[in-house]
């Protein structure tokens, strides 16, 4: 997101996110009114799972630059590719489904083991081995060069030593890889920030030009390409995609662990979610989500036995502000007493009750409150910037701004600022306005533009980019390219995923998280350090955390079960459709 992306992070990153979700956080918002026809898997039948509101599937490597990080890409991706790692609901290493079937270190963390499952298979028939991982690993440090052709460089550089902490990585014969790093790092944050991110890549298929800077050029002028992804290790392979239409994946014969029964699975775009609870009514999707504006409506599903669930995700959503070095806007918002003033404008608690109709809980900081993990610091608990018009306007005018014709004013500068917000949600269009509105009062005169999810992320992920001033729609699931949410990745100096932030005493904190240390308490006291800084010093203004309001049809099954919450990344080998429907 992730946030989508993607998170780790990437963060997953979509408002919105069109996924059926259990899990953490899970809870049932509206029974179904009827059984299902069948609870005997059977063969046969078409997913047809809707898209985000006006979001476009655009990459399908598992490789990926900034502006192509989200979730919803990942979604399909990993379907297509296993994963070195993949993470199960509660967070924890499913090592089954994950192309490593064991890691081992030292105790300093500066030497890992990787073993490889012998059964995994490319879909031509050939085993998956380290010579594959290797592959992935000189692309990735090259893509993560800072002059590496368009569109790189890789979203995971500066994640979890991407590349820079690595002194090698060499292959200890098919099925080992040895990865030594040049200082020592705290072992769970390196295996769920840097080796999760080796998914191996077909070497034998896409390995043909021998010369790194070609190489990345071709990679990335076919990542956007789904059908360039011939050979594959994942459960599916593709089939065909059509922009602005859909995105078809087929199972994969040749797959060695759980084949899927479907037929196949069709991602559908939508152009609004007005347009998807129509599909979803004529049953042209059959697996799709509620805007939360829609709620009212939802009998007009479960009438037909459609069912509703809801669950949130691990992530954090935002407003980012331009501080991109050239940014007009940057020397207004590198000001910390304005960060906190923008900051007590929003009121996150009436956005999350009355536009979200109790699915969203406000974010105070990096970690949200909902789903509970060990990673949310119990200090955090209340609010540091509540909502406060009167005490933000005081802020300003401490710091010698004045409301001149309704705008805080001080000298040439004017509190005047255009805001994107991703478009097609009318919750999302709702929130923006709210925000507008709150604003307006403490005489901060926001103009916005709603944009579709692709241009949102294509602008606010280009530094170069300073027709914005406030982006909101965004955020981040801890879902990579980094999982362990220590927010390197975000809020860094020079964070491939933030906005320009810059913080010489968050730099060292987050630094601080990468450690290693003798026990547990030792490392979640520093990681707190590190959350109560960040909540508080503002990289981005916070929002809401908001759950996934998922819609099915009665006769599609194991969604729910194997939707992976914590991720936003499902294991779709195991949904399946019953005839009689």
């Amino acid at each position: 997101m992730k946030l989508n992306k993607s998170m780790s992070v990437a963060i997953a990153m979509v408002t919105g996110t069109a996924l059926l979700l259990t899990g953490c956080g899970s809870s049932s918002a509206t029974p179904s009114t009827s059984t299902p026809s069948s609870s005997t898997p059977t063969a046969g039948g078409v997913i047809n799972f809707a898209e985000s509101p006006a979001t476009q599937l655009n990459w399908f490597l598992p490789i990926v630059p900034s502006s192509n990080d989200t979730v919803n890409n990942d979604q399909l991706v990993v379907q297509l590719y296993k994963p070195m790692l993949w993470l199960n609901n509660n967070y924890s290493i499913n090592w089954n489904s994950s192309i490593a079937k064991n890691i081992t270190y030292n105790k300093a963390g500066t030497v890992y083991h990787i073993f490889l499952h012998k059964k995994w298979l490319w879909s031509n028939g050939q085993p998956v081995t380290s010579k594959d991982v290797l592959f992935s690993w000189n692309v990735i440090k090259a893509a993560s060069s800072p002059n590496a052709p368009k569109p790189w460089p890789f979203v995971g550089a500066g994640t979890g030593e991407i590349p820079n902490g690595i002194q090698s990585v060499v292959a200890n014969g098919n099925y080992e890889v040895t990865i030594t790093l040049k200082k020592p790092a705290n072992q769970q944050w390196f295996i769920y920030n840097g080796i999760i991110q080796l998914t191996p890549m077909p070497a034998a298929v896409w390995d043909i030009h021998k010369n790194m800077t070609k190489e990345l050029t071709y990679l990335g002028e076919n990542g956007a390409n789904l059908m360039f992804d011939k050979v594959t290790d994942g459960p599916f392979v593709p089939v065909s995609a059509t922009p602005s239409q859909s995105w078809v994946i087929a199972p994969n014969k040749n797959y060695p662990g759980h084949k899927s029964l479907v037929k196949k699975i069709v991602f559908d775009y939508e152009a609004s979610s007005t347009a998807e609870f129509a599909a979803l009514k004529t049953n042209q999707v059959n697996l799709g989500y509620l805007d939360p504006s829609q709620l009212g409506s939802a009998p007009a599903l479960t009438s037909q036995g459609d069912k509703i669930t809801s669950a949130y995700p691990f992530g954090i959503f935002w407003t980012e502000m331009n501080m991109y070095k050239g940014s007009p806007y940057a020397s207004i918002f590198d000001h910390l007493y304005v960060r906190q003033a923008l900051q007590m404008g929003l009121d996150n608690a009436t956005i999350a009750k009355d536009i979200f109709k109790g699915y969203a809980t406000p974010v105070d900081g990096p970690i949200p409150t909902v789903p509970a993990t060990k990673y949310l610091d119990p200090s955090l608990a209340t609010n540091p910037y509540p909502y406060n018009i009167q005490a933000a306007m005081q802020l300003l005018e401490k710091h010698g701004w004045k409301e001149v014709n309704g705008v805080m004013t001080k000298g040439s500068q004017q509190m005047k600022f255009p805001m994107i917000y991703v478009s097609g949600a009318t919750s999302s269009t709702d929130a923006a306005e709210l925000m507008q509105s709150d604003w307006a009062k403490m005489g901060v005169d926001v103009t916005l533009a709603g944009e579709p999810f692709a241009n949102f992320i294509s602008m606010t992920s280009d530094s170069t980019n300073h027709t914005w001033a406030l982006a909101n729609g965004s955020g981040w699931d801890y879902n990579g390219p980094g999982f362990y949410p220590t927010g390197g990745q975000l809020f860094a100096t020079g964070a491939p995923s933030g906005t320009g932030f810059s913080n010489q005493e968050e730099d060292a904190l987050i630094k601080a998280t990468h450690q290693p240390y003798p026990t547990e308490q030792q490392t979640m006291s520093v990681f707190f350090k590190y959350e109560d800084y960040t909540a508080k010093i503002l990289p981005f203004l916070w929002n809401e955390n908001y759950a996934a309001i998922g819609v099915n049809a009665p006769n599609v099954h194991n969604t729910v079960k194997y939707a992976d919450a914590a991720t936003s990344l499902p294991q779709m080998q195991y949904w399946w459709v019953s005839s009689g429907n």
